[in-house]
């Protein structure tokens, strides 16, 4: 890592929550003349370097976009190869996630993967619910316009039994029955690889997350591209809707 980036972060100062949409396996993969299944593999090394980094800044909780429930539209072949991925990435990690106080996490549609990734997924959940270092979250089959219906259906389930009435719905109350709950909203979501959009997803919860742009390619992005951008999320004034007279007064 760069000293000098290093120097430049305030700790008082830190995002609590970090997103990561992680595009640009594939991509980078052709770049480099290798097979997709490489990149993605590639890509897993990227993980391990981003959450290293995050646990010694004391990030307390950090997102990964790692699924999305388009990815199903994927050939067969690959996505074979990422539950593969997967399932090796977890087995792997558990004793590090242990050793790290690190608790591990999902959202999406868990139900949807195969029967022996959801027993790795509920056996690392299960063994990592004491640690209360760093929450890491995987999204895994998930879509933020599916979660934000499966909330809403679950509202007029508990409203049509008699559970909840329509005048207690406000936006606590509804963030309460996303998958996501009970993490904080993100603070600053990362895109890699250029694009410039968030590809469906936490759309309910970045409403006010700071959001940082890059061109590298998941498999580079390195320690100093994520300093890079906790140093542009530092510079930046949050408002949350308020006038900069207002934040000033606070």
């Amino acid at each position: 890592m760069d000293p000098k980036l290093q120097k430049q972060i305030d700790p008082d100062r830190l995002p609590e929550h970090i997103a990561i949409i992680m595009d640009g396996n594939g991509r980078w993969a052709k770049k480099n003349f290798l097979p997709r299944v490489e990149g993605h593999r590639r890509g897993v090394k990227a993980v391990d370097r981003i959450v290293t980094l995050c646990r010694s800044l004391h990030i307390k909780a950090l997102t990964l976009y790692a699924f999305s429930d388009e990815n199903w539209n994927r050939p067969e072949l690959e996505i074979s190869a990422l539950m593969k991925i997967l399932d090796f990435y977890l087995k792997k990690e558990l004793g590090r996630m242990q050793k790290e106080n690190i608790r591990f996490n999902t959202v999406g549609r868990i139900d949807d993967l195969p029967k022996d990734i959801q027993e790795i997924i509920r056996n690392a959940r299960e063994m990592t619910k004491d640690n209360d270092g760093m929450v890491l979250t995987l999204a895994l089959s998930y879509g933020g316009r599916q979660e934000i219906v499966d909330a809403v259906k679950k509202i007029a389930e508990n409203v049509k039994a008699g559970y909840l009435q329509v005048e207690e719905i406000d936006s606590p109350l509804f963030a309460s029955y996303l998958s996501s709950h009970p993490l904080p909203d993100p603070d600053l979501l990362i895109r890699t690889s250029g694009e410039l959009r968030v590809s469906n997803f936490l759309l309910y919860q970045i409403a006010y997350t700071e959001l940082h742009y890059t061109s590298v390619l998941w498999p580079d992005f390195s320690e100093n591209d994520l300093l890079e951008a906790v140093i542009d999320f530092q510079k930046r004034e949050r408002r949350f809707g308020l006038i900069q007279e207002q934040i000033v007064k606070a």
